[in-house]
C-alpha cells in the first residue's frame, strides 16, 4: 500500500486529508527523516521537534502567497519534505544539493534566507507592512524557537511589532525553556475565550457604549481596564507578550494537530500581532534524540538502531583542545573566565563549565551582549575568553571594536569554525573574520598551524595584557610540525624552511596545505621558503622583508576573503618598504558568498587544495621570469 507521504508534492495536497490521515503523515515524516539523516546526517533532533507544527501550518495556511519565515532555518526540513523537495534529500548539505537552511534560490515556498537566529520576527514585520503598503492580503507567520527569542534582535522585533498594529503571527516554538507553568485547562480556555470573534466584538462595543455615558463614561473604562489588567496578570501565562502588545495564545501542545489547526485557522481570522506559544519537544519519536537532544541537534551519519554514529573513531579537535587547555589555564589563573553564547558543547567550553561553574556563564545567543558583558568583566580585573563561531562572531562587530578594543581591554577571543566548515554553507562559512578584524587598532590576532601551537597561542593569550583573538579550524587537530617548538613571541612569524626560489607564507590552517606545496615544489625541482605567519596583526613586517631581500616571488596562502584578509597585509607590508620588485600572488577564497559542500571538495573547487596551489605557483612563477628575460 502506498504512504500517504508519497503522494505529497506540494502543501495543497495536504488539504485533502483528515486529522487521523495527517497524523499517519506526521508518523510516516519521521521515518522519512530518520532513515534519510541516518545516511547524510544533518540537523535531527529540531526537525523532528516540528513535524506536526510544520503540517498544521501548511494545512491552515497558503503557502507561498502566506509567507513562512523560519528563524534560523535548520528545522525547515519537514517544510522541504512538504513543497516538493522530499526526492532531493539524499543530497542533503552536499556540493549542489540540497541546503539545509531556507534558501531562496532553491524554492519557492523559501521567502526568506536565514542561518543565523533572531531574524525572522524582523523579516516577517518587514513583509507585513511591505504587504500593507501595497494593498495585499496575505499571512505572515514568523516561527522562532526559545532559544533565539534570547537573541537581543527578536526582543527588538516584538517591541517594534507590537506597537505596531500590524496583522503578524508569532509562533514560539519551545522545546526546551519553560517560559510558563500554565498548562492546563484554565490556559486553554482562556486562550480559546479571547480568539472567539464575539469576545474580541464585545468588548469593542462595551468601551463604544460606556464612552456614550456623560461623565462617568471615561472612568468607567478606566476602571474596566484596571480590572482587566489585574486579571491578565493573574491567568495569562504570556503577559510579557501581551505588555508587548501580542495577543498570546497558548501554551499549546506542538504534537497535538487538532489543537494546533484550531488555533492557527482562528489566528487567521484575528487583527493584530499575534504570539502562539508550543510546547514541543525535541528530537520526538526517537528515544536517542530525546533523551539528549544536544548531541542530536546536528549529527553525522549514524546507525539508526542504536543512535551511534557510523564513524566511531573519535578524533581530537581544536574545540575539544582549546576547552580542555583552558580548564587546565584556569586551574592556574583564578581571574580566567569562560563565555559562550549558547555554546558550550560545540565551542569545547563544556569542560570549563563542569571544572568552574561560577566563572563560565552562558549569555544565551546574544553575541552583542557576550562581547559587552566580557568587555566588563575585563573592567573588572578578570580575563575573560569568549569562545563564539567566526560567523556568530560578526553579529558584535561593533561592540568589538568601542567596548573591547577602544580602551583597549584584555579581552580574549576563541573564534571557532574558522574557514571553511563545509555542510552549513554560506551562512556559516567562517571566511571573513581576518577581513572584518584586521583593521581594527590594538586587536592581536593570530593562527595556529596545529594543536601544540593553539596551546602555546592560549598559554601566550592569557598573559597578555589587552584584546587578542585566537582563531582556529572546525574538526580535526593538525599534528604537522609538532616537532618543531618555537616560542610565541608578539608579532612573530615562525620560519619552516628557508631557501631562495620563491617564499610562501601561511596562516593558521593553510599551514598543512602549504607544507604539501613545498614538498610538490622541491620534486619539481625549486628550493623554496615557507613562513608560518601565526600573526595577521600585528604581521611579521621584518620577516616579509627579509624573505623579499631572497627573492623575487612571493606567494601568501590563506581560508578567508583574499578582499581585506591576510593576503591584503602582506601586500600593504611590501607596498610600505616600496618593495616594487617582488612578485607577489594572495591565495585565498574569491569575493562571494561559499557554498555547501565537503571542505576538500570546496578547497578544489576554488584551487586552494595542494595540487591547485603548486600548478598555479608554477605558471605563475615561469610566466613572471619569462617576462622578465623578455624584458
Amino acid at each position: 500500500m502506498e504512504k500517504l507521504l508519497e503522494q505529497i508534492h506540494s502543501p495543497g495536497d495536504l488539504k485533502k486529508y483528515n486529522i487521523k490521515q495527517l497524523k499517519n503523515i506526521s508518523q510516516e515524516v519521521r521515518e522519512f527523516l530518520l532513515h534519510s539523516l541516518s545516511q547524510t546526517g544533518g540537523h535531527l533532533g529540531s526537525n523532528l521537534g516540528v513535524v506536526e507544527l510544520t503540517l498544521a501550518l501548511h494545512y491552515c495556511f497558503n503557502s507561498p502567497k502566506d509567507k513562512l519565515i523560519w528563524d534560523v532555518g535548520h528545522q525547515s526540513y519537514v517544510h522541504k519534505i512538504i513543497t516538493g523537495r522530499k526526492d532531493l534529500f539524499p543530497t542533503l548539505r552536499q556540493i549542489n544539493g540540497l541546503s539545509g537552511f531556507p534558501k531562496t534560490t532553491e524554492s519557492m515556498h523559501d521567502i526568506f534566507n536565514t542561518g543565523h537566529s533572531s531574524t525572522s520576527i524582523s523579516a516577517g514585520l518587514g513583509l507585513a507592512k511591505a504587504r500593507d503598503l501595497a494593498g495585499d492580503d496575505f499571512s505572515v507567520i514568523s516561527i522562532i524557537g526559545d532559544g533565539s527569542l534570547t537573541g537581543g534582535m527578536a526582543f527588538e522585533a516584538l517591541n517594534d511589532a507590537g506597537r505596531s498594529n500590524t496583522n503578524l503571527i508569532v509562533i514560539l516554538n519551545d522545546n526546551q525553556m519553560s517560559i510558563s507553568q500554565n498548562v492546563g485547562g484554565l490556559s486553554q480556555y482562556l486562550s480559546e475565550l479571547r480568539t472567539e470573534p464575539i469576545y474580541l466584538e464585545v468588548k469593542d462595543d462595551v468601551e463604544q457604549i460606556f464612552k456614550k455615558i456623560p461623565r462617568i463614561g471615561p472612568s468607567l473604562i478606566q476602571t474596566m481596564g484596571k480590572a482587566k489588567e489585574s486579571i491578565k496578570y493573574f491567568f495569562i501565562p504570556g503577559i510579557l507578550f501581551e505588555e508587548l502588545g501580542f495577543t498570546y495564545l497558548g501554551p499549546i501542545d506542538g504534537h497535538d494537530l487538532e489543537s494546533l489547526i484550531t488555533v492557527f485557522q482562528k489566528a487567521k481570522k484575528m487583527k493584530g500581532p499575534i504570539l502562539i506559544h508550543t510546547k514541543t519537544i525535541k528530537g520526538k519519536g526517537y528515544t536517542p534524540a530525546e533523551k539528549k537532544p544536544c548531541s542530536y541537534h546536528g549529527v553525522g551519519p549514524f546507525q539508526l538502531a542504536t543512535g551511534k554514529p557510523v564513524q566511531s573513531v573519535a578524533q581530537e579537535t581544536y574545540s575539544q583542545v582549546f576547552g580542555e587547555t583552558l580548564v587546565r589555564l584556569a586551574h592556574k589563573n583564578q581571574k580566567l573566565v569562560a563565555i559562550t553564547a549558547a555554546m558550550p558543547e560545540g565551542t569545547g567550553l563544556d569542560f570549563f563549565a563542569k571544572a568552574y561553574p561560577k566563572r563560565f556563564f552562558d549569555v544565551g545567543i546574544a553575541e552583542q551582549h557576550a562581547v559587552t558583558f566580557a568587555a566588563g568583566l575585563a573592567a573588572g580585573g578578570y580575563k575573560p575568553v569568549v569562545a563564539i563561531y567566526s560567523s556568530f562572531l560578526q553579529r558584535s562587530y561593533d561592540q568589538i571594536i568601542h567596548d573591547v578594543c577602544l580602551q583597549n581591554l584584555p579581552v580574549i577571543f576563541a573564534i571557532d569554525r574558522a574557514g571553511i566548515v563545509g555542510a552549513d554553507g554560506e551562512t556559516h562559512q567562517g571566511i571573513f573574520d581576518l577581513s572584518y578584524l584586521s583593521h581594527i587598532p590594538n586587536l592581536t590576532i593570530m593562527a595556529p598551524k596545529n594543536k601544540e601551537e593553539l596551546i602555546q597561542m592560549l598559554e601566550f593569550a592569557t598573559d597578555f595584557n589587552g584584546p587578542i583573538a585566537i582563531r582556529y579550524p572546525r574538526g580535526s587537530v593538525s599534528n604537522q610540525g609538532s616537532n618543531i617548538y618555537t616560542p610565541i613571541v608578539h608579532g612573530k612569524g615562525e620560519l619552516l624552511s628557508k631557501g631562495s626560489d620563491m617564499g610562501i607564507i601561511a596562516i593558521g590552517n593553510m599551514v598543512d596545505t602549504a607544507l604539501e606545496v613545498i614538498e610538490n615544489l622541491r620534486v619539481k625541482g625549486y628550493n623554496p621558503s615557507l613562513l608560518n605567519a601565526r600573526f595577521v596583526a600585528p604581521i611579521d613586517e621584518t620577516m616579509i622583508i627579509q624573505m623579499a631581500t631572497q627573492t623575487s616571488y612571493l606567494f601568501s596562502l590563506e581560508d578567508n576573503l583574499v578582499s581585506g584578509g591576510f593576503g591584503m597585509q602582506v601586500m600593504e607590508t611590501l607596498m610600505k618598504y616600496k618593495l616594487n620588485h617582488i612578485s607577489f600572488h594572495a591565495f585565498g577564497f574569491p569575493k562571494r558568498f561559499i557554498e555547501q559542500g565537503d571542505c576538500k571538495q570546496l578547497y578544489a573547487r576554488y584551487k586552494l587544495d595542494a595540487i591547485s596551489i603548486t600548478e598555479q605557483i608554477l605558471t605563475q612563477f615561469d610566466k613572471t621570469k619569462g617576462e622578465v628575460a623578455n624584458g
